[in-house]
């Protein structure tokens, strides 16, 4: 009890008010740019090519926290690898063949939802629903291609779920994103619209041109992670890490995030009257998405008999996103005043709300599904 007790101290002053500081953060930016127009050519000038350096500085910090997190040495372990190994050796007992099993189905599962499930939804609903504006369009699914791999392990602490198993997925997807988010981007945006008729709009975006743009705003920042990571493990020890330097680091995260929101709006004071219209036109696929894609995977996941900490690691975890490599991105491709970008900034907004609510939903269904004997 205690031990929940402080991960919920641990989200009320700080990740339960993120939607609070973010909210203030858009419209610091936009009376920023009304109150100093020139800021937008302020931002412009400190640029190299079509990279925004004030706006790279933010977004690169923004991810080099979680990155250096990710406990990459637990993979093999959290997901079930090693005790499928014991088993082909002869090592693990009969008896636990089946679980074994079910976590390589589990991780399977997983892995589909995340890289296969999630981008095809948020594609299908961005589509659907905001094929009149391309550019909010193209960004909602920049943030349905990028998997998460910070705050789902808040989401999944709080609703008690197996933690080991929340890492290892985190893992996996950090990996992923730096080898495959570039030909994502190219199979989705570039060839998918194109299919359904939209070359006409700017939905041109070349491997090459994309996998650049990975490398500086997620691999630079995984670089740095591995680096800062393991030089600790070297330098001062694992516990020095994990009970000192990583708490410190933390902050780098939401602070980065707040700064490129007041950056970012700063050059949307034009568009305050139409802000309100906009933001729910592009909340209405997010919302959606992420309640859609946390139900299937947790009632799945139910009917495959997974106890509840697996089952609500694998739902959390497909239901977020990396919403700071999806800005990025969208920055570096098609400018930091697109209507990508700004589709792309609304994510963080509705994240912090509706993970809340999908926590409480976890512990409800918990009560009722998982009852003693049942």
């Amino acid at each position: 009890m205690k031990k929940s007790a402080e991960k919920s101290e641990r989200l009320s002053r700080f990740e339960r008010l993120l939607t609070l500081w973010i909210f203030l953060a858009m419209v610091a930016g936009v009376s920023l740019g009304y109150i100093y127009p020139p800021i937008g050519d302020l931002i412009s000038s400190l640029s190299v090519g079509t990279t925004s350096l004030p706006i790279a500085l933010g977004l690169i910090l923004m991810m080099y926290p979680p990155l250096a997190k990710v406990k990459y040495e637990a993979m093999p372990q959290s997901l079930g690898f090693a005790m499928i190994l014991e088993r082909q050796r002869g090592k693990l007992p009969l008896e636990m063949k089946k679980k074994a099993y079910l976590n390589l189905k589990l991780l399977g599962f997983s892995l589909f939802q995340n890289w296969i499930a999630g981008p095809l939804v948020m594609w299908i609903l961005a589509v659907l629903l905001l094929r009149d504006y391309p550019g909010y369009m193209m960004g909602v699914i920049l943030v349905g291609l990028a998997r998460c791999i910070a705050m789902v392990i808040v989401w999944n602490d709080l609703a008690e779920g197996d933690r080991e198993l929340a890492v290892g997925l985190v893992s996996f997807n950090a990996i992923f994103q730096v080898l495959f988010y570039a030909v994502y981007i190219y199979l989705f945006i570039t060839l998918g619209l194109k299919l359904i008729g939209f070359g006409e709009v700017q939905a041109e975006v070349s491997i090459k041109e994309a996998a650049k743009t990975v490398f500086i705003y997620l691999g630079i920042p995984f670089i740095m992670g591995l680096i800062t990571r393991y030089g600790s493990f070297a330098l001062k020890g694992r516990v020095w890490f994990e009970k000192v330097l990583s708490p410190k680091i933390s902050f780098i995260t939401p602070a980065a995030l707040l700064y490129t929101i007041v950056l970012m709006f700063s050059l949307k004071g034009q568009l305050i009257v139409e802000l309100p219209l906009h933001v729910l036109r592009v909340a209405l696929p997010l919302t959606l998405y992420f309640l859609i894609m946390w139900f299937v995977t947790f009632f799945v996941t139910y009917r495959l008999g997974v106890e509840y900490p697996k089952a609500t690691a694998v739902s959390f975890t497909a239901a977020s996103n990396d919403f700071e490599l999806a800005i990025a991105v969208a920055v570096a491709i098609w400018g930091i005043q697109s209507d990508q970008a700004f589709a792309t900034v609304i994510g963080p907004l509705l994240e912090v709300p509706i993970l809340i609510f999908l926590v409480n939903v976890a512990l409800k269904l918990r009560e009722r599904l998982y009852r003693e004997g049942n």
